[in-house]
Order: structure tokens, then C-alpha cells, then sequence
């Protein structure tokens, strides 16, 4: 009877092993592929050869990057402490140049910057980086910049910002955060994925304030705001979604629809004239994550239009099958452009049809 009973439970643990491990196959999409979608006169950016894991571009053409990013389980090619560079979108004979970057000298051996946000505030710029110093241990670290300096203001550290991978700022030092894991502790964030328990929230910080405004995301990745102010966009990359929430009193996010996107998408960017939404996405999570030189990860591309109507619009703009660039992570359009940044490999600018 013993044994009977103990065989029972050995055939029922490795069912559920099996499931899960086939869920997460699916959840990482790693049976996908992806046929070659490409724009026109697409370029290599020179300088940017550790990555461009996020960008964005100011109103006046000033696209910033954030390189050299080292992420547990990812891929890495640079010893040495990450970047930001920044490129004149507007001049076509521009090549990305390093920002020097004033601060301590702690702060420059360890920097690993992350997600980026801009904040305007009158003529000066804010740029707020995620950071991690060391692995699954994050900061926000706020620079203003004058030319192409970025002076070092303040460090911001919580204990709710244990896994930050990007935000979206709404004062000089104030912003939402997604955390992408559930925990600082990889185990217990992995043993979440593998039941399938959504844990990882969205965080308000302000000096006054710091709280949870959003939860229940397998890995909340991307952040962006609509140029209205009023919604919140979030990649939910393992679910395969956009989550559209509404910012209510208190910062606190009520969500409104979820609209899915069929890939991996990672970071956003908001066009500030039409309102659509950019995405840098990997169609295949398990190539990512191997990065097999014989059967590279590729890069995908999407734009959603109308994301606040009844039929948002979600359209594959690029993608690539790792020939050209290598886990694409976030894309910016601007004049006629559309760059593209990757986690650990190189960052591609194409013309817009």
C-alpha cells in the first residue's frame, strides 16, 4: 500500500513537471519563428556594439541609449561598466557618441543602466536610468543634462524597487516602475514563473510616497504613459500582452483592457503625435536566452494604433531573423526614422515607408 501510494505521488509530480515545463515552453515561444520583414535602408549604428537595450528621442531629435546592460541569464560581450550614448536622429551623417558622465566614482565602476525615462521641467531635462549595480539589485539613478553631459543629481533606492527593469517619469523624481521579477531571489522568482503565479507589480515612487499601484503581472516589463497624461502602458512580456490602465487619484492604476501582441515585447515608446505604441520585441524567448551563433534570436518590431478604441490596431512593422540584428528590445520612430535597440547586440536605423 506504501509504495503504491509513494508511486502515485512520483507519477503525479512529474505530470505536473511535465506540464509546467511545457507551459513555459510556450510561454517563451520557443517554438516560434519569424519570416524576414524589413524597411528600408536599414544601418548598423556605429559605437553601439554592447547593445542599445533602451532608447528614447526628445522632441528635438535627441535620441539617448542606454548600452552595455549585463542581465542575469542574458548574454554579455563588455567587461566594462555600461554607457549612455546619445544621436542627432535629425543629422544622417551622425554617428552615436558617448555621454560623459559626472558622478562619483562608485557609481561609474558599477553602472549598469537599464530602462531610461526623460523628464522636461522648463528648459531643463531630467533623465532617470535604471541601474543595477549588482545582479537583481536595483537603483534609479537621476542625471540632468547639459549638452552632452549627464550631471548626477540623486540615487533612489527601495525596498519595493527590488527588480526594476524600467519606468516612466512623471517628475524630477517621481515615477512608476515595473518590477520583471517577483522577488530579488532568482529561485523563488523562477519557482512563480513555473507555477504560473503572477507576482510582479508596478510601483509609484515619489520622495513623499512609495506603494504598489498595479499587480499580478508574470513579468512586468515596458513602461510608457500616454501623451495625455492619463493612461499607463505595461508589457506583461511573459503573457504576451499590453495591460492599458487608467491613472487614478493617488497614483494608483485601475486597468482598463489588455491588448494582445502575439511576442515577447519589451520596452515601449509613444509616439507624442499620434499616440501609437512602439515595441521592441523577441519572437522566440528561448533563442534569447541560448543565443545559438547557428540559429540566432530574432527581432520583431510591432506598432498599435488606436490602443484606447474598441479595435486597437496591432501591425508587425519589422522583424528579422537574427541575421541583421540580434533580440530587439525597444524601437523609436521619429522623422521618417525608426531606430532600434537591442539587449546585448547592436542598434539598427531604418527609413519609415
Amino acid at each position: 500500500m506504501k509504495l503504491s501510494l509513494v508511486a502515485a505521488v512520483v507519477v503525479a509530480v512529474c505530470a505536473f513537471a511535465g506540464h509546467r515545463f511545457i507551459k513555459l515552453r510556450e510561454v517563451v515561444l520557443s517554438s516560434r519563428e519569424v519570416s524576414v520583414k524589413h524597411l528600408p535602408n536599414c544601418q548598423l549604428l556605429k559605437n553601439l556594439d554592447f547593445g542599445a537595450e533602451d532608447l528614447t528621442i526628445l522632441s528635438n531629435g535627441l535620441a539617448i541609449f542606454s548600452t552595455g546592460l549585463k542581465y542575469p541569464g542574458m548574454p554579455s560581450y563588455s567587461e566594462d561598466p555600461g554607457k549612455m550614448y546619445s544621436l542627432d536622429v535629425l543629422d544622417s551623417a551622425a554617428d552615436p557618441v558617448e555621454m560623459e558622465i559626472k558622478a562619483e566614482a562608485e557609481l561609474l565602476e558599477s553602472f549598469n543602466p537599464h530602462g531610461i525615462s526623460v523628464f522636461i521641467e522648463e528648459d531643463s531635462v531630467y533623465v532617470l536610468v535604471v541601474n543595477h549595480p549588482q545582479p537583481r539589485h536595483s537603483q534609479v539613478q537621476i542625471f540632468q543634462l547639459e549638452d552632452n553631459d549627464l550631471i548626477h543629481l540623486k540615487t533612489v533606492t527601495h525596498d519595493l524597487l527590488h527588480s526594476v527593469n524600467d519606468i516612466i517619469a512623471v517628475g524630477v523624481d517621481s515615477f512608476f516602475a515595473t518590477n520583471d521579477a517577483s522577488s530579488p531571489n532568482e529561485f523563488l522568482h523562477l519557482m512563480t514563473v513555473l507555477l504560473g503565479y503572477p507576482q510582479c507589480t508596478v510601483v509609484y515612487y515619489s520622495p513623499a510616497e512609495v506603494t504598489v499601484v498595479a499587480a499580478g503581472f508574470l513579468s512586468a516589463n515596458g513602461i510608457n504613459m500616454s501623451p495625455d497624461g492619463r493612461m499607463v502602458y505595461v508589457s506583461d512580456i511573459l503573457d504576451h500582452e499590453i495591460v492599458v490602465f487608467q491613472i487614478n487619484e493617488g497614483h494608483h492604476l485601475t486597468p482598463v483592457k489588455t491588448v494582445p501582441v502575439g511576442s515577447l515585447c519589451d520596452n515601449i515608446e509613444v509616439d507624442q503625435l499620434t499616440g501609437d505604441l512602439w515595441l521592441g520585441c523577441h519572437p522566440n524567448g528561448y533563442k534569447l536566452i541560448t543565443n545559438d551563433p547557428n540559429d540566432p534570436p530574432g527581432s520583431e518590431v510591432i506598432r498599435i494604433q488606436n490602443i484606447q478604441s474598441d479595435r486597437p490596431l496591432v501591425t508587425q512593422v519589422f522583424a528579422d531573423d537574427g541575421t541583421t540584428i540580434i533580440g530587439s528590445s525597444v524601437a523609436a520612430p521619429y522623422g521618417g526614422k525608426l531606430l532600434i535597440g537591442s539587449v546585448y547586440h547592436k542598434a539598427l536605423s531604418c527609413d519609415l515607408e
